[in-house]
């Protein structure tokens, strides 16, 4: 379950959109105006933007810009109505990964996120393993040595976050800014409980734990 922002001054687009990827088992944060998400992005993390070009307040480009000047690499989708080559061209100079033109099929919206984030992970297939777990993010399926996995939404969330991100160590902190939705009152022993829950669903072992406290920091799953 990626962490989506999507920036679209239409609302019966943004709408639309927003309905689809939930469905498609993504946690979607919405913003109307370039104003609005300009901001999200200052003080919120995200795995991948869906951007309008255009957009009140501040344009799409400038946005894109703007987050390639601070360094921020988060996969950006860009959404327009402008369809020339020169147009394109202008987009993904700007900082834009991929382009896509409206209007547009939601479900070709969904191939092409799925990509962006296999890219950004270095994969070349949607599923991701970790030694004798198997994570189905499209079918939203867990299987551990081939016997399913029943896991609550959130359990699910927190172990493709690791899963896509193997041997980096995240804070409670860092965990519930990318895992739980940007303004989440999710508590520290919230999260504690969540893994807790994981941990024992995918049948964790003490001595050779698949996700491993470092004390004093956090939390990283390791292969």
């Amino acid at each position: 379950m990626a962490k989506v922002l999507v920036v679209e001054d239409d609302g019966e687009l943004r709408g639309m959109v927003e309905d689809w990827l939930s469905h498609e088992h993504y946690e979607v944060e919405c913003a109307a105006t370039g104003t609005e998400g300009q901001e999200k992005l200052i003080f919120y993390n995200y795995d991948l933007i869906v951007l309008d070009w255009d957009l009140p307040g501040v344009s799409g480009l400038e946005i894109c810009r703007e987050m390639r000047n601070r360094g921020n690499k988060t996969p950006v989708l860009m959404l327009t109505g402008k369809g020339s080559i020169s147009d394109k061209e202008v987009g993904l100079d700007s900082g834009a990964d991929d382009y896509l033109t409206k209007p547009f099929h939601m479900k070709e919206l969904s191939a092409r996120i799925r990509a962006l984030l296999r890219r950004v992970a270095g994969q070349t297939t949607n599923v991701l393993t970790a030694r004798n777990l198997v994570l189905d993010p499209v079918k939203f399926a867990v299987t551990r040595d081939g016997q399913p996995i029943n896991l609550r939404r959130r359990e699910f969330a927190l172990l493709e976050f690791f899963m896509r991100n193997p041997n980096r160590v995240f804070s409670l902190e860092a965990l519930a800014d990318r895992v739980w939705a940007s303004e989440s009152d999710a508590s520290p022993e919230a999260i504690r409980s969540c893994l807790k829950r994981l941990r024992k669903s995918i049948g964790d072992s003490e001595d050779q734990p698949l996700i491993k406290t470092v004390h004093g920091v956090g939390y990283k799953l390791e292969c």
